[in-house]
């Protein structure tokens, strides 16, 4: 009965369908081969035939032929008992399983199907994965040959383009500054872009477009965090570049910086070097001088310099001033222009104090021999006039008095007369021999010189290009 029931159930399956009954016999084993290498693993919704006369042995016959025909199991065994589909076996993968179910049931004859095919457990370590990546990449190696070797051609020209693009602008830029610094700059920022712009290409047309695109975004990247981590030393490099393009001050000028004064003997990429006036070195980052007040001693040659002399109250004041503004007009170092002058400064405690201002070159005369002559003139010619310059007047008080003991016998012999009293003994004046300069003074030339050549005599503390040479030279 339950044989005649099943056999009723093929019949009116194989009248309701639309496809002939034996489609499956007519696919292949390539086909299948072929659906192996997919992942996306399907089967046909045709029927498989097992000839016109269906019993159990004919449909396991036939499930296995087509499951071993698939080579995706290491074993497999079918049995078919009154249409139930028992199917055992091993596998590796999963969807072969899964297949394995779809085709038993679009077998003909099979009503119910028990899968018990199980997947085989591979070992832990194994190097087939490794194999297989290894083999996908040899591939796609192979097959992006000529392209990349494309992209090598390009890469090479595109150094040979940022070389000539360099040499080309460098022309124009030492037409627009007089910066050697800045040239080099600009020279290697027109190589930079280029260069890349090249790798971009080449990267583009080697197939590796994501690459390409890590390559211009992660520049832009790399140079914010290097902008943060070498925030100092980017900060000398610019004010490098800014002062070797505005250049406040030149080589072997006097300049005062950050409380520091002396003569400029170099500028580099890191630092301003200055030598003081008692010969030592100076090193000043570029970043502090650029930010700091600078007060530049030779930009103009011209220098003033004054001194201070107290008179007494009883000289003739007009007659002091006049007497030292002809000594500093006759002075060989003072300039006629802007002329000296000599003012009243103070009405002091016990002497009228003058002023006196002048100017001298200060390219060609020190400050502080010039000035050791005037004081030293302005006294001599003050002496010779008579005019005193007297101290400043002091008071001592004594609360308790000052107690005084006479001796006899010698009270008459040592007893001052009264016209003695309180009248100074005369003193001699010394007349002074009126010279413009000593041999102490040495003469009037200015420091810098010497500065320079003693400098050129030691060691250098920083071994850096000069930015400045450029212009010096000029």
């Amino acid at each position: 009965m339950r044989i005649f029931l099943a056999r009723l159930f093929v019949i009116v399956s194989m009248l309701l369908a639309s496809a002939p009954a034996f489609a499956w016999q007519e696919q292949p084993a390539a086909e299948l081969q072929e659906a192996e290498a997919d992942t996306d693993l399907s089967t046909s919704d045709q029927t498989v035939g097992v000839e016109d006369q269906v019993d159990d042995d004919r449909i396991a016959e036939r499930l296995r032929e087509v499951l071993e025909a698939t080579e995706r199991f290491s074993t497999v065994d079918v049995e078919v008992r009154e249409g139930v589909a028992f199917l055992s076996g091993t596998t590796k993968r999963e969807e072969s399983r899964t297949l394995a179910g779809d085709i038993a049931r679009r077998t003909q004859g099979v009503v119910a199907i028990v899968n018990n095919i199980t997947i085989e457990q591979g070992p832990i370590w194994t190097l087939e994965p490794a194999k297989r990546e290894l083999l996908v990449l040899w591939r796609e190696g192979i097959a992006t040959a000529p392209l990349v070797g494309v992209g090598l051609v390009v890469l090479v020209l595109a150094f040979l383009v940022a070389s000539l693009a360099q040499r080309v602008v460098s022309p124009i830029l030492g037409r627009s500054t007089d910066s050697e610094l800045l040239r080099g700059v600009l020279r290697k920022v027109v190589y930079i872009l280029v260069l890349l712009l090249g790798v971009y290409i080449a990267l583009r047309i080697s197939g590796l477009t994501r690459v390409a695109l890590t390559v211009v975004s992660g520049t832009g990247i790399i140079g914010l965090v290097l902008g943060f981590a070498f925030r100092d030393i980017a900060e000398n490099f610019l004010a490098s570049l800014l002062l070797s393009v505005q250049r406040p001050f030149r080589l072997g000028d006097v300049v005062e910086v950050d409380g520091n004064t002396g003569v400029v003997r170099k500028v580099t990429n890191r630092g301003t070097l200055l030598i003081d006036f008692d010969g030592n070195h100076i090193q000043i980052s570029n970043a502090t001088v650029y930010k700091s007040t600078i007060r530049n001693f030779t930009a103009n040659p011209k220098r003033r310099l004054t001194f201070t002399v107290g008179i007494g109250y009883d000289d003739d004041v007009a007659h002091a001033q006049q007497v030292l503004h002809d000594m500093l007009e006759g002075h060989p170092a003072v300039l006629g222009d802007p002329e000296p002058l000599v003012l009243v400064e103070q009405l002091g405690a016990s002497t009228v104090n003058l002023r006196a201002y002048y100017w001298i070159d200060g390219t060609r005369h020190s400050m502080l021999k010039v000035g050791s002559s005037a004081m030293r003139l302005a006294k001599v010619v003050l002496t010779r006039e008579g005019i005193s310059m007297p101290d400043e007047s002091r008071e001592v008080i004594f609360p308790q008095g000052v107690p005084v003991r006479m001796l006899e016998g010698e009270a008459t012999a040592k007893t001052p007369t009264p016209a003695a009293v309180g009248q100074p003994q005369a003193q001699p004046v010394r007349k002074e021999a009126v010279q413009t300069v000593t041999e102490a003074e040495g003469d009037f030339e200015s420091e810098t010189a010497d500065l320079q050549k003693q400098a050129e005599e030691s060691r250098d503390p920083e071994e850096g290009a000069n930015v400045l040479e450029e212009k010096n030279s000029a």
